[in-house]
């Protein structure tokens, strides 16, 4: 695929947290045991690059790189080829003219990070277990990644003083696909829509963007692609309020897909920061954004065969609407209110869950290509043929409705990846003011029957134009399994805008 577009400059969004997520360590039987702490897996950052001396990138005790690693060591100032290791087994930088006359005086032309915002990133996502760490003596203890086994491979596309540039990023995930990466971890901002990414999604690859951090006005999400997966960021352990929220008006999945702790959040920091302290605290959805990333590449190594859409499903239809108290999760908005799907997607990340979602909605790259016909210049003119195909049909673990006038109907397909025969029922909660179906409302699964489709049908009852509603749709095998998606509608009356030009 290949498509071409205006080169815009996007801005970097700027320890506990895992064992709130129920991932600790120490679980011998545990979600991080059972997949090898993320062994074998390769997580890609695409930021400000890397601080090879931190001791979250050391790689005693590793074994050579996985055995599909292509990448290299591109070295530059203050990164030699022994740089890296084991354990942080590849990195590239990316610079142009544009880039090299408006970068901080302080700027290395190599792989090494001055900012400090890539080194962070990677450790949280990928980091090894260190013990004994604080900052300044706050929150003692020990700090890591979320796939605390996983390699690393940096791609410095982003540069302190100036941000990065639309172009070098796309670069940088061409690489990322050459080398071999299972994750990307992207915690910068970008359009609303980038079909640029699509192409690493159709190679196996989760890309997961931070969601932005401009809210809680309407309208912020930002890096809304469907096929990415979209972070917002909570606090953790008491009311986890978010710090963004979407408002109405858009017309694709409902974003952000999921939230994920990113409020003071303990990385590694680069060398030297303050006066030798070599962690520190950061929060952002830039902080959010790997955890997801670290999240993926544990499920990957559980799943290997898992496309990215599997993988996003997963997360997203195990994922939490309370919090540990068991009381729903607070928005932090200018105005304390409980949130709802435009604040958190789905809910909060639920790793432990997620491992085994019971059905997942799946996506294949040429779903994405039949619904987004030729977008972003995929394709124009004869060589244009991909059938187009009605966006609310496209098979995400969400539904969006956005001018419900009277009736609208869509489909849904799950595939078993649980108990072979099992037995799935309907529970849904309709949107105030709208009517709600399911068909059939109940499925069965067997060996020769793992994939099935259903049929969801909207009905307004309340003829009054309003804001958007929320509902959801969950599928109960009377276990442990409630495979739940978001629902949000919109009863649209008369379209409202002005005449007056």
């Amino acid at each position: 695929m290949v498509s071409v577009k205006e080169n815009q400059i996007h801005q970097m969004h700027t320890s506990r947290s895992w064992d709130f997520l129920g991932m600790d360590y120490r679980q011998p039987n545990g979600l991080l045991a059972k997949a090898k702490y993320g062994d074998g897996t390769i997580i890609g950052v695409i930021d400000t690059g890397v601080t090879p001396e931190s001791a979250s990138f050391a790689d005693t005790g590793y074994d050579p790189p996985p055995k599909k690693w292509k990448g290299i060591c591109q070295v530059g100032p203050s990164f030699e080829a022994i740089s890296c290791n084991r354990k942080f087994i590849g990195a590239r930088w990316y610079i142009d003219d544009e880039i090299l006359s408006s970068i901080s005086d302080n700027e290395v032309l190599s792989p090494r990070d001055v900012e400090g915002h890539g080194t962070h990133t990677a450790s949280t996502a990928g980091g090894n277990i260190i013990h004994n760490v604080s900052f300044l003596g706050l929150a003692a203890g020990t700090v890591r990644g979320g796939a605390p086994r996983a390699r690393l491979a940096i791609y410095k596309a982003c540069w302190s003083g100036y941000g990065c540039s639309g172009a070098t990023v796309l670069k940088a995930m061409d690489d990322a696909v050459y080398d071999g990466v299972d994750v990307l971890s992207l915690s910068i901002g970008g359009t609303k829509e980038d079909v640029g990414t699509l192409h690493v999604v159709a190679n196996g690859i989760s890309v997961v963007y931070a969601g932005g951090n401009d809210g809680p006005i309407a309208q912020t999400v930002e890096n809304q692609s469907p096929w990415l997966v979209t972070v917002a960021a909570t606090t953790i352990d008491r009311s986890l309020p978010v710090v963004i929220t979407l408002g109405n008006g858009e017309k694709l999945v409902l974003q952000p897909d999921i939230a994920a702790p990113g409020v003071s959040i303990l990385a590694a920091a680069q060398i030297p920061y303050y006066k030798g302290v070599s962690y520190h605290f950061d929060s952002g959805t830039s902080m959010a954004c790997p955890h997801v990333a670290g999240i993926i590449a544990v499920l990957k190594s559980i799943h290997p065969k898992w496309s990215p859409a599997a993988l996003k499903s997963a997360i997203m239809t195990t994922a939490l609407t309370y919090d540990n108290n068991g009381m729903p999760i607070q928005a932090n908005g200018r105005v304390q209110k409980i949130a709802d799907p435009f604040d958190y997607g789905a809910g909060f990340v639920n790793p432990v869950m997620a491992a085994d979602p019971g059905l997942i909605y799946d996506i294949t790259a040429s779903d994405y290509l039949k619904f987004f016909n030729c977008m972003g210049g995929l394709g124009s003119g004869d060589n244009c043929t991909t059938a187009k195909g009605s966006l609310t049909d496209l098979n995400l673990p969400s539904i969006a409705i956005p001018n419900l006038r009277t009736f609208q109907a869509m489909t849904r397909t799950v595939t078993n990846v649980g108990q072979v025969n099992a037995v799935y029922k309907a529970f849904f909660q309709a949107p105030a003011g709208v009517e709600m179906a399911v068909e059939p409302p109940v499925l069965v699964f067997n060996k020769n029957r793992r994939v099935q489709s259903f049929r969801v049908t909207f009905k307004a009852t309340r003829k009054v134009q309003g804001d958007y509603r929320f509902g959801s749709l969950a599928w109960h095998d009377g276990g442990s399994h409630w495979v739940r998606i978001p629902i949000a509608v919109r009863i649209v009356i008369e379209e409202i805008y002005s005449k007056i030009s």
